[in-house]
């Protein structure tokens, strides 16, 4: 398994729609980076957020996890509450190639401000927008900029296609439009 370079990423979008839409450049001026790197993509977050509120003394459940556990917010910029968490969407909708895994990394940027961000690698036949999990660890509010660079994917190619891909097993988050809450099968 080998990381890829920018110039795979740019032909591997242009040519087969992996991300969508696609930045062939990093943009940064004024704004946390967001595009192609030297061997990796900068993914935005949109403008919706799912932001966690414990006003219900929910229990946190994966197997039955309470919707009423979030508040809707849509917007510029979102504040996530100290010690708290919401969920967000990409802007970019990705379609990961049978022989490729991709793994995400919270933006350094955010990071050094506490904040960091959590996405299960995006595997072989995945296709959809990403959804975002973001923690504030701080005392204090933060800030979220919506359509500016949360995560960076790196990919990684295999030299052979997996034998059973997300798709084929009709992965739970397959497809996903928007922001997915937990679920299981």
């Amino acid at each position: 398994m080998s990381i890829k370079s920018d110039r795979w990423i740019r032909e591997m979008a242009l040519t087969r729609h992996m991300i969508e839409p696609f930045t062939e450049k990093q943009i940064s001026k004024g704004k946390i980076s967001y595009g192609l790197s030297s061997f990796g993509y900068d993914i935005r977050v949109g403008r919706d957020f799912k932001i966690f509120t414990n006003v219900n003394s929910s229990v946190v459940d994966p197997k039955n996890f309470d919707p009423h556990s979030f508040v809707d917010f849509s917007g510029d910029v979102c504040v996530i509450p100290p010690n708290s968490f919401a969920l967000a969407v990409s802007v970019e909708f990705m379609r990961i190639p049978r022989n490729v895994l991709c793994v995400c990394v919270g933006k350094s940027t955010y990071a050094r401000c506490g904040i960091i961000t959590n996405v299960t690698p995006l595997e072989p036949g995945w296709e959809g927008y990403i959804t975002l999990e973001i923690s504030n660890t701080t005392t204090l509010p933060a800030r979220i900029y919506a359509n500016e660079g949360l995560v960076q994917v790196l990919f990684f190619e295999s030299d052979e296609a997996c034998e059973t891909s997300y798709a084929d097993r009709s992965g739970k988050y397959q497809g996903q439009k928007g922001i997915t809450i937990p679920t299981v099968k």
